[in-house]
This record gives C-alpha cells, sequence and structure tokens, in this order.
C-alpha cells in the first residue's frame, strides 16, 4: 500500500486531476433532468440531492487521495442513497451519478469493475421502462460504461507507475549500498595494503636509527613515497579508477615482504593468466600477503600462480585472521567470475589461500 504522504499518489498529476474534476459533469446532467421532470418542491429536493451529492462526490476524493478507506466508503453509501432519491425526481438522468459511484468503488476495489459495469448500465437500461414506461436510458448505460472503464485504466495506470517509481527507488537504493560496498573493500584492500608496509618501514627505520644504518634514509625515503601512493590509492578507490594486476600486486608484495623480513617466493611471469583473471588473482595476492605480514609472524610465503588458481602459503602460526572486510571482498570478487576461495591451516604449521575459477 502507498503512503498516504507519498507525493506520487495517483490523485496527484494534471491528468487524473482533471479526470476527477470531470466526474462534475454528471450531476450537472443529472440536475438538467430535475428541471426538466421536476417543479415545485420536488424540484427543491432533486437540485438539493444533486448538491448534496456533488459534495460528497468532492469529500470522497479527497477521502481518496488521503487513502482514507473507511471515510470512502461512508461516502460512497451516501451517494448512492442520494442516488436512489433523484430517481423518481430526475428519471433517467439521475443514472448517470451511477457512473460516479461505480467509479469511486473501482478505485478501491478495482476487482468489482466488471459487475459494477454489468449491475449499473442494466439498471440504466431496465429500470426507466419498467418504473415510468420510457424508452431505456441509453446515454446514462453508455457513460457508466465509459467512465468507469476510464477510471480503471487510470487506476491500473497509476499503479504501475507507482510500482515502477519504487522499482527504481529500490534499484537506486541497491546501486548505492553496492557502491559503498565496493568503496569499503577497495580501501580496506589500498589502503590496508599501503599503510601495512608503512608500519613495517617505519619500524625497520625506528630499529636502525641506533646503529646509523646507511639503509635508513632509503627506508624513510620509502614510507614517503609509500605515503603518497596511499593518498593516490584512496583517491582512485573512491572514483573507482584503480586497475588492479596480478603483477603490479606481485611487485609490490615483493618489496612488502622484503621490509618484513620474510623470504619470498613469488613468480615473475604472469603471462599464462589470461586478462579476464588478472584483476582477481591480484586481489588475492594482496589480501594473502598483506595478511601474512599482519597475523601469520611468517619467515617464508610462497605464491603459485596457474591460469586457473593462485595458492598463498606460509610458514607461519596458522591462525585465522581477524574478520573483516578482507576476505568478504576477496569471496564477492570470486563469485562474480564463478570461483571459489579456500583458506585453511597448513600441516605442521602456516596457512594457505587459494583462489581458484573455472578454466576457460
Amino acid at each position: 500500500m502507498i503512503d498516504s504522504a507519498d507525493p506520487r499518489r495517483w490523485t496527484q498529476g494534471w491528468g487524473r486531476l482533471v479526470l476527477a474534476a470531470g466526474m462534475l459533469a454528471y450531476p450537472l446532467v443529472t440536475a438538467s433532468g430535475v428541471a426538466q421532470y421536476a417543479t415545485g418542491r420536488a424540484a427543491v429536493v432533486g437540485y438539493g440531492a444533486v448538491t448534496v451529492f456533488a459534495a460528497c462526490y468532492v469529500f470522497a476524493a479527497v477521502a481518496v487521495r488521503r487513502q482514507a478507506w473507511p471515510r470512502l466508503w461512508a461516502f460512497v453509501v451516501l451517494m448512492a442513497g442520494l442516488f436512489l432519491g433523484t430517481v423518481p425526481i430526475a428519471r433517467e438522468m439521475a443514472f448517470f451519478l451511477v457512473a460516479v459511484v461505480v467509479s469511486m468503488v473501482v478505485i478501491r476495489v478495482r476487482g468489482w469493475t466488471l459487475p459494477g459495469l454489468v449491475v449499473a448500465a442494466a439498471a440504466a437500461l431496465a429500470v426507466p421502462p419498467l418504473a415510468w414506461r420510457a424508452e431505456p436510458a441509453w446515454g446514462p448505460a453508455v457513460a457508466v460504461v465509459f467512465t468507469v472503464l476510464t477510471v480503471y485504466a487510470y487506476a491500473e495506470i497509476a499503479s504501475a507507475n507507482t510500482a515502477l517509481v519504487q522499482a527504481r527507488a529500490e534499484v537506486a537504493r541497491l546501486a548505492s549500498e553496492g557502491e559503498r560496498s565496493r568503496i569499503a573493500r577497495d580501501l580496506h584492500d589500498l589502503l590496508g595494503h599501503s599503510l601495512t608496509t608503512i608500519t613495517v618501514k617505519s619500524e625497520l627505520a625506528r630499529r636502525l636509527v641506533p646503529a646509523g644504518h646507511d639503509r635508513l634514509a632509503q627506508e624513510i625515503a620509502d614510507v614517503e613515497e609509500l605515503s603518497r601512493q596511499a593518498l593516490a590509492d584512496a583517491r582512485a578507490a573512491v572514483s573507482g579508477y584503480r586497475q588492479v594486476t596480478l603483477a603490479g600486486e606481485l611487485a609490490r608484495g615483493r618489496e612488502l615482504l622484503r621490509a618484513s623480513r620474510i623470504t619470498a617466493e613469488l613468480p615473475t611471469a604472469t603471462d599464462l593468466v589470461s586478462a579476464s583473471h588478472q584483476e582477481l588473482f591480484g586481489a588475492a595476492v594482496r589480501e594473502g600477503l598483506t595478511n601474512v605480514v599482519r597475523h601469520a609472524q611468517a619467515t617464508w610465503c610462497a605464491v603459485r600462480v596457474s591460469p586457473s588458481e593462485v595458492d598463498i602459503r606460509d610458514d607461519g602460526v596458522g591462525r585465522v585472521a581477524p574478520e573483516g572486510n578482507g576476505l568478504a571482498g576477496l569471496l564477492e570478487r570470486a563469485a562474480a567470475f564463478g570461483g571459489a576461495v579456500t583458506a585453511g591451516p597448513l600441516e605442521p604449521c602456516g596457512w594457505r589461500l587459494t583462489v581458484s575459477v573455472r578454466s576457460s
């Protein structure tokens, strides 16, 4: 059900406003019937009934707009009673009011469209010959059919438009959530990798200060460069422009493991991996090596690459890293390629992370 405060209700819009106002023509037509068939007190009663009917219709339209359905049904019942009261006065012209009554019912319960049409049109055709020996009221019957079908079509279009607007809003919400997830994942991967390296190098530089080691200046320079790269990576992640490559992540990982004093066995060639899997395997290498440095307390790490798999192993303590966005992001990436991620301890020590895809 649409919220009453929703600005996209079916009653809004110029087309619907014109349709709603146009329905007031029917009480005017019925008033002409009162002028034709009634005089004196009967005419006053007829004009009063038509006026009250028009007022009830306006209030019923407001109830539809506010979705005050109990109030709508109350006005519909009152309008039906007023119609019955005008039949002896306006005769066949009174049946124009039936089009209004049935239309208000159809707005709320469109399943009643066909029964309402049949009953109203049949009444317009049958009552005049039976009650006052007149011709069947073909004009009111046609007006009932045309009006009710028009209202039904407008209501269906309005429902479809509302569903479309809601679907668009849902798509926009999901896209926004997806973009937030992408930014969170990329920031975690990019900054986590770079800042881990910065931390390792900073600690190494601090240890080298007392000894006056010749590498101090170079390590501090590397820290500065990595800081700049981390900033660039963050900007690229937000913009969605950064392209992850397996070769690039292996180069970064080699430097990270060297700075962490971990013996590295990394492949030097990545040509055997197809272009479509380069980004996924690069993300796996980045996540795996970052976790080795952060959590494994390892002295050795090896990366093995095949056309359908990248495998990362270390000789560390073999415990699971704390939960975060890294592995979840890697699982999402692998699922997009129809791949799988497996991780677990090795015997007698160490940890293994494997990302595999179907061979193309």
